[in-house]
């Protein structure tokens, strides 16, 4: 057997190690920019895709599937990200003849759509959070429900994920600014009670093709920056013995009600009461912690189900697991991109701890795909004690070249209320962060900012042979120049975004304003002509999952609009000018 693995990096070096355990051979595609990478080299074989955008490598379903043709796999493996809930992918893969490793696309298509994941959990028993479970009409449905439950409320897109597409309102002004920035009618929208005290715990669930159904462990991910998980763990710390109960109840439900075969993870708030938000139909990045305490293999385990074999059985939680998300954003800079090369890198060693990475020394982050370079994951035999051991293995993480969050993460792990368990999912936003900001203020600006970072090395191809076959062989230039230096290779990352943006001072002075980050243009708020003042929102940036939104430096008329929406820019792009306005 042979799988295509669509997907890059440290994820697809984590289906690529499980296949080879168990004798199945693999088979990747890979972006020009990942041109010899670890997840190339470990796969047995490795394939350019011949591009070097999204559009062109790992979201091109119809180039991954001619691959898996051509290489003679039977199975495609997403990964997650990418194609991994692409129902439109997982259809094309079975109408080839190949095996879809995941859930069926009808399962995707379902829980893919927030509106219609809601509609299946009342239909089920499961209770959502206080919500309207059917697209918003316009705002006066939107203050009716105020009315009824109050701010905060949330706004949601039907098809976000991960933190896409979350509007928190409190109060008529942010209610104002809503409907400017989506317009009067948004489309796919929904709302929700926005809940401020409760904890972020999820499912890790499996279902195989026979009906056997089993939560392989809770997790807790409360900790969380703009709705995007920063530490996770396992099991879920302090949970009653009736509300395990209840987790398992309502997540069985959602799998049997949705047809689920496969790998999945059901999302919860847990408070006084248990409230459902949503189904991840693939596996999760958090997936690790969950094998730590159990020992299974969940890789392993989504190739069974899509064998037609029956799911391993679950053992009994045996320690405890924490997860962090080594990405290259800076603390210091609010967890702005940082970008240059890996000059040294040394990872934690010792019992209890293991690495997920696709980056070694020498590897150039660029702008990209992803921010995230690695997964530090630590167990011990109780919470306090993986408490312990991962106060020491962050301690032994050292990565010079750029910023990473791991010392944000030492204290937070250090935190008298993280060890106590007096968090929500508002904590480290509300509570720990500002107080760590005013901490490390005295030493803000003594950071250097981190160097540009290079571009792609060039590359040299040549003809060659191949015991008497030719072939083609592509090298970085220079490589077999006597003496010539190693081109580091480049390692790409995806900009986050920020909630707000802040022009430079000669963008203020000019009128000339610019995206600040690599993102997608959601929504072009002013038009030519337009009259502004400072501080009018003028476009709605989408980077990371998340939306950000550019706002006028300064009063006058807007001249030119250089953007619409669904344009793709890159950080320094013009999206649009105006004129100041004249002083009397």
């Amino acid at each position: 057997m042979k799988i295509l693995i669509a997907n890059r990096s440290e994820i697809a070096l984590r289906v690529i190690r499980t296949a080879t355990e168990l004798g199945i051979d693999t088979v990747v595609g890979y972006a020009d920019a990942d041109f010899d990478t670890p997840f190339t080299r470990a796969s047995g074989e490795a394939h350019a895709l011949g591009g070097d955008t999204l559009a062109e490598t790992y979201m091109n379903g119809d180039k991954l599937i001619e691959l898996a043709r051509a290489t003679g796999a039977a199975a495609v493996h997403p990964g997650y990200g990418f194609l991994s809930e692409s129902p439109e992918f997982a259809e094309a893969v079975v109408a080839a003849g190949l095996t879809w490793i995941g859930p069926s696309a009808d399962t995707l298509r379902e829980l893919g759509d927030k509106i219609s994941t809601r509609q299946l959990a009342e239909r089920v028993g499961v209770q959502p959070v206080p919500g309207i479970s059917e697209q918003i009409s316009g705002r006066a449905e939107v203050e009716d429900f105020v009315a009824r439950w109050g701010y905060p409320i949330v706004t949601k897109k039907a098809d976000g994920g991960g933190g896409r597409g979350i509007t928190i309102i409190r109060d008529d002004a942010g209610l104002d600014h809503f409907f400017q920035a989506a317009g009067p009618d948004p489309q796919g929208v929904f709302v929700e009670k926005f809940l401020e005290t409760a904890r972020h715990v999820e499912t890790q669930c499996m279902r195989d093709v026979h009906g056997n159904f089993a939560v392989v462990s809770t997790r807790d991910c409360s900790v969380q920056r703009r709705n995007q998980k920063l530490i996770e763990e396992a099991p879920a710390p302090g949970l009653t013995t009736e509300q395990e109960a209840t987790l398992e109840r309502y997540s069985q439900a959602l799998f049997d009600g949705a047809g689920f075969v496969g790998l999945g993870t059901c999302e919860f708030l847990v408070g006084e009461e248990i409230f459902f938000l949503e189904v991840n139909p693939r596996l999760q990045v958090e997936h690790t912690v969950s094998e730590e305490v159990t020992g299974l293999d969940l890789v392993a385990e989504q190739i069974r189900i899509a064998r037609g074999e029956a799911i391993s059985p679950v053992p009994s939680p045996r320690a405890h697991s924490f997860e962090f998300r080594i990405t290259c954003e800076d603390p210091a800079r609010d967890m702005q991109p940082s970008q240059g090369t890996v000059a040294a890198l040394t990872w934690p060693l010792g019992h209890g701890v293991r690495i997920e990475t696709g980056v070694v020394a020498g590897d150039v982050v660029t702008s990209g795909f992803d921010s995230m370079l690695a997964k530090v994951i630590v167990t011990a035999p109780t919470r306090d004690a993986a408490i312990a051991r991962s106060l020491r293995a962050l301690g032994e993480f050292r990565l010079d070249g750029l910023a990473t969050p791991v010392p944000l993460y030492r204290d937070i792990i250090a935190d008298p209320d993280f060890a106590a368990l007096h968090y929500s999912t508002r904590w480290f936003e509300e509570s720990f962060l500002p107080a760590w900001n005013a901490e490390h203020a005295e030493h803000a600006g003594t950071t250097p900012a981190p160097a540009p970072a290079e571009a792609p090395a060039e590359r040299q191809t040549f003809t060659i042979e191949i015991d008497g076959r030719q072939a083609t062989l592509t090298v970085p230039k220079g490589m077999f120049a006597q003496g010539a230096p190693q081109t580091p290779r480049p390692q790409p990352l995806r900009r986050s975004s920020r909630s707000r943006t802040v022009p430079e001072a000669g963008e203020a002075a000019s009128g000339d304003v610019r995206s600040p980050i690599q993102a997608i243009v959601v929504r072009v708020v002013t038009e030519p002509g337009a009259v502004v003042a400072e501080g009018d929102l003028l476009v709605v940036l989408e980077s990371m999952k998340m939306e950000s939104y550019v706002y006028a430096p300064l009063a006058g008329r807007v001249e030119d609009v250089a953007v619409e929406a669904g344009s793709s820019v890159a950080a320094g792009t013009a999206l649009l000018t105006i004129t100041p306005e004249e002083k009397e």
